[in-house]
């Protein structure tokens, strides 16, 4: 969606008040035009050229009406109505005193055929009487295309605000997208080191090679990517896959692991690191409390329309219901910072012991 520029609302696009000026004075040439048809007036080309004329000049007195009117455009609406009010009384003197040079006083010759038309009609108005006449119909005229040109401001303004509340949403939207997904758990960092640290200590050199080279590959991948995007459901299998074997070597007898992701869901998008806090919750609650093996598994499956993924684990469930009150509330968050109503989670202990946390996601194919 396009954002608005800072200057877009001051003024409404040049094409439109053309567009509307040049078709209310058209509408006038053909009301007029069929007047004079009905009332079968004589010599109609001579009075349509000369209508031509009238009708080129109100176009230019309009255009000048409403660069006037445009240096108001961000100034409180009855102070607008009432600038349009009082400049259309010159504007309208003006189309009137060039009505009555084209059709009193330009080429003489012409005239005198119209003027017997008066005559016979007797139609035949002073000089003031016919620019008051003409004058106070331009007026309604001019204050008509002023009312349609204040409106169309107006809309255009609602439409600009409206533009705006949606980038100034959306701006929001990000920012915290990208808090949430900053909010990684910093024990984790501390526990790998000590775990890297007591390899080094005890002489594991491949250990800790192994675990420094995925420990780099996890936040290369979880740290560059853009924090606001999707990425495929694939990448984050990965970045979870790497996250558990850097586990694994703190617990190497207590950690299993299991992935299962059909090759048909791997390209769908899902925001990135959403799996992080839930992968974490089943380490630090169901491994790091448990004196038994514990199994993690992340799944995948596509059901009712909606992309599945969940992990869970068999060791001991959270004894306090908020146990996992922190990773829980980020993944809520980012869904419905990022879906809304279209994503969901559902954590919970299972019936067979342990936890599970399921995620339902739109189904997207990423890129």
């Amino acid at each position: 969606m396009h954002d608005p520029a800072p200057n877009e609302q001051s003024h409404l696009p040049a094409s439109t008040v053309l567009i509307s000026i040049f078709g209310f004075w058209l509408f006038y040439a053909l009301v007029v035009t069929l007047r004079a048809m009905v009332m079968d007036f004589p010599l109609q080309d001579q009075l349509a050229q000369r209508r031509i004329f009238v009708i080129a000049a109100g176009m230019v007195v309009t255009i000048i009406v409403w660069q006037i009117l445009k240096l108001a455009d961000r100034r409180p609406l009855w102070q607008r109505i009432t600038l349009a009010a009082a400049v259309c009384v010159p504007a309208a003197l003006v189309i009137a005193h060039a009505n009555y040079y084209i059709f009193n006083i330009y080429d003489q010759e012409t005239l005198l055929d119209i003027e017997r038309i008066r005559k016979r009609t007797g139609f035949q108005p002073s000089f003031w009487v016919e620019i008051v006449e003409v004058a106070i119909s331009r007026y309604f005229f001019l204050i008509a295309w002023s009312s349609l040109y204040l409106a169309l401001g107006y809309a255009h303004s609602v439409r600009f605000a409206e533009r705006r509340a949606a980038a100034f949403e959306r701006a929001a939207q990000l920012s915290e997208l990208r808090a949430l997904r900053y909010q990684l758990n910093p024990h984790f960092l501390f526990n790998t080191l000590n775990s890297l640290s007591a390899l080094v200590m005890t002489g594991r050199q491949a250990e800790a090679e192994s675990m420094i080279l995925n420990l780099a590959d996890f936040y290369r991948n979880s740290l560059t990517s853009d924090p606001s995007g999707d990425i495929p459901l694939a990448d984050e299998f990965e970045v979870q896959r790497l996250y558990l074997e850097i586990e694994k070597v703190r617990f190497p007898s207590r950690l299993t692991t299991k992935l299962d992701l059909p090759d048909e869901l791997s390209r769908l998008a899902v925001p990135g690191l959403i799996l992080q806090p839930l992968v974490e919750n089943a380490v630090k609650h169901g491994v790091a409390k448990s004196s038994n093996p514990v199994n993690i598994s992340l799944s995948a499956k596509a059901e009712n329309g909606q992309l599945v993924v969940t992990v869970e684990n068999d060791g001991p469930a959270p004894k306090q219901p908020n146990a996992n009150g922190i990773g829980q509330s980020n993944v809520k968050d980012r869904l419905f910072a990022r879906y809304g109503a279209k994503a969901s989670a559902h954590l919970a202990p299972r019936s067979e012991g342990g936890y599970r946390a399921s995620l339902s996601f739109p189904l997207v194919n990423h890129g």
